[in-house]
């Protein structure tokens, strides 16, 4: 459906001429950029290929498209399934590698527009290479924090306490906008963290082939170091009161407990 909203949309895209002089004429001109580079994150690999890609062919450009290292099988099914269908060689085009692949699309000359979803940090590489070769168009969607405040006005504090699980543990909390930063005035403290701690088991880690499973595993091991590592800060600033350790240790994925904090400290980790 991504890709065909953009199909659709390509021609109602509209704009504004400004006046001129009668005797002068003044027209407005689209054309494609040219090469675009679309680099990508392992969390969302198919969805956030289809953002970049889906509108920079529809706009007659040509994509170079980056996997991510960790993720790399869908896009190049991507590829192949778009040559099957008639996509001319060449306009879509898919380049597996580690980071210095993309530091390399970012630098090329050839390359007149990059996009990039990943951490702030590379962010700030992708936009100095595209500075420092032709002063490239760039496209940033970079990692954030996003709280959720819950005031004492809530109406149902139950579905506000599983809308903020949902937000928290969707995707294993593996994406930029995932509302772990929970700030819940102290009037409705209390039971608001007891509803979602009554929610937090609902999300146990299972088998990811199950209907029933409502988080699967982390990207991989070291995913799991990052976590853990995380979860041994948050004791040493916050209480735990929920989860915090390995799951299903035996089944060799890599799982993680969903994991409750109480933190009163603003300057936490």
């Amino acid at each position: 459906y991504c890709v065909e909203w953009f199909a659709e949309a390509i021609d109602k895209v509209g704009g504004e001429v400004a006046p001129t002089d009668h005797h002068l004429l003044g027209l407005v001109t689209r054309e494609p950029v040219g090469v675009v580079a679309a680099v990508v994150p392992w969390n969302f690999p198919l969805l956030m290929a289809a953002w970049k890609f889906g509108p920079a062919l529809a706009a007659g450009n040509s994509v170079v498209l980056k996997p991510s290292e960790k993720s790399p099988l869908s896009a190049l099914r991507l590829a192949a399934l778009a040559a099957q269908a008639g996509l001319p060689a060449g306009v879509l085009n898919v380049l597996p590698g580690f980071g210095d692949a993309g530091e390399a699309l970012a630098r090329h000359p050839d390359v007149d527009c990059i996009a990039f979803t990943g951490s702030t940090a590379v962010g700030h590489k992708v936009a100095r290479g595209a500075a420092d070769s032709n002063l490239k168009r760039v496209w940033l969607e970079l990692g954030g924090k996003s709280p959720q405040i819950v005031l004492p006005d809530c109406a149902d504090l139950d579905r506000a306490a599983r809308t903020v699980a949902h937000a928290v543990f969707y995707n294993t909390g593996q994406m930029c906008t995932a509302g772990s930063r929970l700030l819940v005035h102290r009037a409705i403290r209390d039971a608001f963290v007891a509803r979602v701690l009554e929610i937090a088991p609902e999300y146990a880690p299972g088998d990811p082939l199950s209907p029933d499973t409502r988080m699967g595993s982390l990207i991989d091991a070291a995913q799991v170091e990052r976590v853990l590592g995380y979860v041994d800060a948050g004791r040493d600033e916050a209480t735990l009161l929920a989860g915090g350790r390995r799951a299903r240790a035996d089944s060799g994925g890599q799982y993680v407990e969903p994991t409750v904090f109480d933190c009163p400290r603003a300057d936490a980790r």
